[in-house]
């Protein structure tokens, strides 16, 4: 299986604040930004780029309500047709009862519900090798990507001239 290969055009910045200016003004000068890579999140980094709220707790509200429903039913099933058995003069259907299993079962569905669906939508899954741009961005470095694929030479140089009068510290090409 043949995977299409990305020419990456990438600059390197030493300091979050510097980052932040470059996006605002890549925004503002209408440039397509691949991806934004840095070691820890950034406050306001998301509304400048555009990008929406994760829908992931929603994912976790659903696997939550089928942890409830799994454990809810499950015991009322249990305790009042297939086991039927009277526990310190408690009724069959004692829901007072039920309540620490429901809540653990619930936690449980949600976390690795939400584990799940996390890893597959970020790709990663086992046996999935990481492509990285540079082993720095997950210590110390901030990185603005843009994906050169297609793009005339112009357009590079354009882009290499952004990064220098951005600030970026290094600006690299990598194949992914």
């Amino acid at each position: 299986m043949a995977s299409a290969n990305k020419e990456v055009l990438f600059g390197l910045y030493d300091d979050e604040e510097i980052l932040l200016t470059a996006v605002q003004r890549a925004k503002d000068d209408h440039l397509d930004i691949m991806d934004v890579y840095s070691p820890f999140p950034i406050h306001g980094l998301d509304p400048i780029m555009g990008l929406k709220e994760s829908r992931l707790h929603q994912a976790g509200f659903i696997y939550g309500s089928m942890g409830t429903l799994t454990a809810f039913l499950f015991m009322s099933w249990v305790f009042t047709r297939d086991w039927p058995v009277i526990f310190g003069g408690k009724p069959y259907w004692s829901v007072p009862a039920f309540i620490p299993i429901t809540f653990e079962l619930t936690v449980l569905f949600c976390a690795i519900g939400m584990v799940v669906t996390f890893y597959t939508i970020c790709g990663l899954g086992p046996g999935v090798e990481a492509k990285t741009l540079d082993d720095r961005i997950t210590d110390d470095k901030f990185c603005i990507a843009f994906d050169t694929v297609g793009q005339s030479s112009s357009e590079i140089d354009k882009l290499k001239s952004f990064f220098s009068s951005t600030g970026a510290s290094e600006v690299k090409t990598k194949v992914l």
